[in-house]
């Protein structure tokens, strides 16, 4: 999964002036799949969206078709993560989303594998090699 942060390069009118054509570019990857969320930073400096996918060039050819950074309005910063737990809510929409393994911990604390919440035995994960 990816988090996307979007920042603005450039002031609100021409943002504004390209909203309709970044809804548009939104829209397609929601569905793709790709897109699970998005929404404005607060203050409005930018957007969030969370994102399915393991490859991180592939992310970076999609956030580089956003209208917004096309313009050069606007910049992404990309942060790769592997989710280990979620809550009950998202749970099933994951899953049907294809993300593997991620325990749900609703809100008593106790994850649907029993484990309470506090207690949860993360995988080792391998890091890549120094790049």
């Amino acid at each position: 999964m990816f988090i996307l942060t979007l920042t603005y390069l450039a002031d609100l009118a021409e943002i504004d002036a390209l909203l309709p054509a970044h809804r548009d570019y939104l829209e397609r990857h929601y569905r793709t799949g790709r897109f699970l969320l998005s929404g404005r930073r607060v203050p409005r400096t930018g957007g969030v969206i969370l994102a399915l996918g393991d490859d991180p060039q592939e992310m970076r050819a999609i956030t580089a078709t956003d209208p917004f950074v096309a313009a050069g309005l606007a910049r992404y910063d990309i942060v790769q993560a592997v989710p280990t737990a979620v809550s009950a809510t998202l749970a099933d929409a994951l899953a049907a989303a294809g993300v593997p393994g991620v325990a749900s911990i609703p809100a008593d604390g106790v994850a649907t594998d029993g484990i309470p919440a506090g207690d949860i035995d993360l995988p080792d994960y391998a890091l890549p090699a120094a790049v």
